[in-house]
């Protein structure tokens, strides 16, 4: 038999057993099929983030050879950390964690009201908080180690780079090099914080969201520079928390989501505690002798100059993808030459048929965690276990956690607009106020729930928009009603939980064209 049938053979046999998910006597006999197709392994991932450790261990569950690469470069500040990616080390994780003690402030001023003889002063330590959230990240950097081990997956920390389309260099933070070859290479290495290049003292004085979470020293009188998701966020936990809290953006706050839902959010924070310093933005920062940090700016519409000093500037002004250094052109991996983000396809392909990209490195994909994953896993069972399901990026959930956390599924008033017309819409919308906040007397009607829909026929829902507490808990069940094309007429059949917030979604029936009042009454 000659050796293009004998690989031919292989490759059957390969695939056969690749199509019922193999026991592990099956997976050593695909890993010994692996070496005698001539590549090292089947899989190599390059970015141990929440993406790429979910493909490599679905890809490894196919009984496939598989290896990640992880390697992180300090945050201009020296910051590194372990396994996991931003999610668990610097994002997510650490986040609302940090925002549940920050939310645990008011509810302690709560608790009088409700009837706990609670002290008038109570005191809060920045370095207890921070060992116990580091705590719980190591522990997700060790229990990443293990399952990679548990798996079979080869796991080497080093920085990785393309040689060609199927060969990988692979550099220890010693230095030492390692050549490996790959059959199939996904790149999963996500994106790192952007710093402003025209600021002078920026990349030596400013923090990001990188140093946050591990900060050794509490923040202080701090200012947030962005009007994104993660300085609202940071912000706004952090005035939570009792520290002077202000944030300079230059525009408009949180590009891309619902501009009335971003305004109500702002308006929250700014009645409590966040001071915002709105079409500004920093000029130059000067380290004083006291070792504050003045910073100056300029209003964008006047030139106005102002500056003022703080203990913690931190910048979050949006991210970049970490592509620079994996020589993408030595293996001519299209990427766009502005952003330097990945172009891929709708399974993820890139320009090579081998090479796929997920995560928040991909041109114009959705910047989430849970979509990562969901993308690694279908990819991984595209590559490897016979499946032909993509990746689905639309009515994908998402939660803000700023004090009043703000969750979205589907559709902005403005892209429904734009994608519909106007007058091809109907609006439904309430506020309320959480029956939680009646005891304790917060004042004002601080919920707010928005439904974008058609306007004829069963009134499609194209967006469903929710302020309040809880939001990622409330809006989960409802992101699936809407993949499987929930209408306004089911919404408003619905029967609710009562009394809950989320159930004030089921009672809107006010449309903003109807012009009625949309403050809530009562049950």
């Amino acid at each position: 038999m000659n050796s293009l049938k004998y690989l031919r053979r292989v490759e059957v046999f390969s695939n056969h057993l690749t199509s019922i998910r193999p026991s592990g006597e099956s997976r050593s006999i695909l890993r010994s099929l692996s070496s005698l197709r001539g590549y090292d392994y089947d899989l190599v991932v390059i970015g141990g983030g929440s993406g790429g450790l979910a493909c490599s261990k679905e890809a490894a569950s196919f009984g496939k050879k598989v290896a990640v690469l992880d390697y992180v470069t300090p945050s201009p500040q020296g910051t590194t950390w372990g396994l996991g990616g931003t999610c668990v080390n610097v994002g997510c994780i650490p986040k609302k964690l940090m925002h549940h003690a920050s939310l645990l402030r008011e509810a302690i001023r709560d608790a009088k009201k409700y009837g706990w003889e609670t002290p008038d002063n109570i005191n809060f330590n920045w370095e207890t908080l921070v060992t116990g959230v580091q705590n719980h990240v190591k522990s997700l950097n060790w229990g990443h180690r293990v399952k990679l081990n548990d798996k079979k997956i080869k796991y080497l920390p080093a920085l990785g780079s393309l040689l060609d389309s199927h060969t990988i260099k692979a550099v220890s933070k010693s230095g030492k090099e390692e050549i490996v070859t790959a059959e199939n290479i996904v790149i999963a290495v996500g994106g790192r914080p952007r710093f402003p290049s025209d600021v002078p003292g920026a990349l030596e004085h400013f923090i990001s969201s990188d140093d946050l979470f591990s900060l050794k020293k509490e923040p202080g009188k701090t200012l947030v520079i962005g009007a994104s998701y993660v300085a609202l966020e940071c912000a706004g936990f952090l005035a939570g928390l009792g520290y002077d809290s202000s944030v300079m953006m230059r525009s408009i706050p949180l590009r891309g989501f619902d501009q009335q839902m971003a305004e109500l959010v702002v308006e929250y924070m700014g009645r409590h505690g966040t001071r915002f310093i709105r079409q500004c933005v920093p000029v130059r920062v000067d380290k004083t002798s006291e070792g504050k940090l003045n910073v100056t700016w300029k209003n964008v519409s006047t030139g106005e100059e102002n500056e003022e000093e703080f203990d913690t500037v931190l910048v979050a002004i949006g991210r970049d993808p970490l592509t620079s250094n994996l020589c993408l052109e030595k293996a001519g991996v299209e990427v766009n030459p502005a952003t330097r983000f990945v172009i891929g396809k709708n399974d993820e392909q890139t320009s090579v048929p081998n090479i796929y990209a997920i995560g928040d490195v991909l041109q114009d994909r959705l910047e989430l965690t849970p979509v990562a994953i969901m993308a690694g896993k279908l990819l991984a069972r595209r590559l490897f276990g016979g499946s032909q399901i993509p990746m689905d990026y639309h009515n994908v959930a998402t939660t803000v956690f700023t004090p009043l956390e703000y969750s979205k599924v589907g559709f902005s008033e403005e892209e429904a607009i734009k994608e519909h017309g106007e007058d091809n819409l109907e609006v439904y919308h309430a506020f309320y106020k959480p029956l939680e906040f009646t005891v304790a007397e917060r004042s004002e009607d601080v919920g707010y729930i928005k439904a974008v829909c058609l306007r004829e026929g069963e009134q499609k829902v194209l967006g469903l928009h929710y302020l309040g507490p809880n939001a990622g808990e409330v809006m989960q069940g409802f992101s699936t009603a809407m993949r499987c094309g929930l209408t306004g007429d089911q919404l408003l059949s619905t029967v609710g939980i009562h009394p809950t917030c989320a159930e004030e979604i089921v009672k809107i029936h006010i449309t903003k064209r109807s012009g009625e009042d949309p403050m809530a009454t009562g049950c």
